[in-house]
């Protein structure tokens, strides 16, 4: 994946989070590394920001992978006709993000979440993709008891 893509001058600090996590989660998913550390702090370096300014995407990358288990358990669950397995890796990964902010992170109002990770998508998916994804998180939307318009706390 491009590194220029996920540092656009265009996008707002936080969609640039985003979109590091979700490559990192993307890279993360095809090629588990020894030490998922040392390896996001590599990824981080090579963007050319520090740490605080990726601050954001840190948490949500621990946060996915420490609640991995519990997030697939709600893919599998809102992806009843299709196969876990044959998901596409990138969209795996934006429904990983999305959903562990979803769930996680309820600062953050819902709708922003799911709109950031189709603009995302744009650079990472195709138009399929997109409203697979919108689906997806739409009906998880509707299955989590939080405003979809305002934080949560």
């Amino acid at each position: 994946m491009d590194e220029d893509l996920i540092t656009n001058p265009n996008w707002s600090q936080r969609r640039q989070n985003r979109a590091t996590a979700f490559r990192f989660i993307f890279q993360w998913e095809m090629n588990p590394p020894e030490d998922v550390n040392a390896e996001f702090s590599e990824l981080l370096g090579r963007l050319g920001q520090d740490e605080e300014y990726f601050s954001f995407a840190i948490e949500l990358v621990d946060g996915v992978i420490e609640k991995i288990e519990v997030i697939d358990s709600i893919i599998r669950e809102l992806v009843t006709n299709w196969e876990f397995s044959r998901i596409a890796k990138a969209d795996l990964a934006l429904l990983r993000v999305a959903l562990y902010e979803i769930k996680y992170r309820l600062d953050v109002p819902p709708i922003v979440i799911i709109d950031e990770t189709l603009e995302i998508s744009k650079e990472f998916s195709s138009e399929n993709s997109r409203k697979f994804l919108n689906g997806v998180l739409d009906k998880a939307l509707s299955m989590m008891p939080r405003p979809a318009r305002k934080p949560a706390i």
